[in-house]
């Protein structure tokens, strides 16, 4: 019924940039809010950002500063531009939504995740 689809990961050098689209199309009804997770190797899912649909963000301290989350509502599609990559930023990054479908209650939709490595 609905899918998230990420672009934009790839291999980048410390200190460069990259940016990730996520896209949701299907019977969506409304969208509450919109983010992005990464998970490191060995390590748990995380926040990296969310955006809510009244443009409310919220960043993973670590990542204030450098990265930016943004929406274009009427396409159903948010980014995160993500400036100044440290290794450490090196994940597989999620995107996901919360949001209602046609006659659905609320719930989280996810992308299946794109890769981003940071290193020289």
């Amino acid at each position: 019924q609905v899918q998230l689809v990420e672009s934009g990961g790839g291999l980048v050098q410390p200190g460069g940039s990259l940016r990730l689209s996520c896209a949701a199309s299907g019977s969506i009804f409304r969208i509450y809010s919109m983010g992005w997770y990464r998970r490191a190797p060995g390590k748990q899912r995380e926040l990296v950002a969310k955006i809510t649909s009244s443009s409310s963000t919220n960043y993973k301290d670590s990542v204030k500063g450098r990265f930016t989350i943004s929406s274009d509502n009427a396409k159903n599609t948010w980014y995160l531009q993500m400036n100044d990559l440290k290794p450490e930023d090196t994940a597989i990054y999620y995107c996901n939504a919360y949001l209602t479908v046609v006659l659905g209650s609320p719930y989280d939709y996810w992308g299946r995740g794109t890769q981003v490595t940071v290193s020289s």
